[in-house]
């Protein structure tokens, strides 16, 4: 194993991130996109973040952050979209039948 390489946690952003998202943010010449928000970490600082509903990233562009981007895009496809949710619920209690009191 390289001894070089560095870890990358992802995980939803939190309150106490504000912060290290300006930080990153202000780095990649953006703004800290709309939330819900992933965020990815290597050796406890932020170094990339998500936003799970439009898709919109920042990097921090003095590290290799590609691949980082691209693991949070990764990540954020497992989440259903909002606009998701409602169709599937509607479309599950459409199949049940309707409860009858007796």
């Amino acid at each position: 194993m390289n001894s070089t390489a560095s870890s990358i946690s992802i995980r939803r952003a939190r309150q106490d991130d504000n912060a290290s998202l300006w930080r990153v943010a202000s780095l990649d010449s953006a703004l800290v996109p709309a939330e819900p928000l992933l965020v990815a970490e290597s050796g406890r600082e932020v170094v990339a973040a998500l936003s799970i509903a439009s898709g919109e990233a920042i990097a921090d562009p003095f590290r290799r952050s590609a691949e980082v981007v691209e693991l949070l895009r990764l990540r954020a496809s497992q989440f259903p979209r909002a606009s998701e949710r409602p169709r599937r619920l509607l479309a599950r209690l459409r199949g049940r039948p309707a409860l009858v009191a007796q």
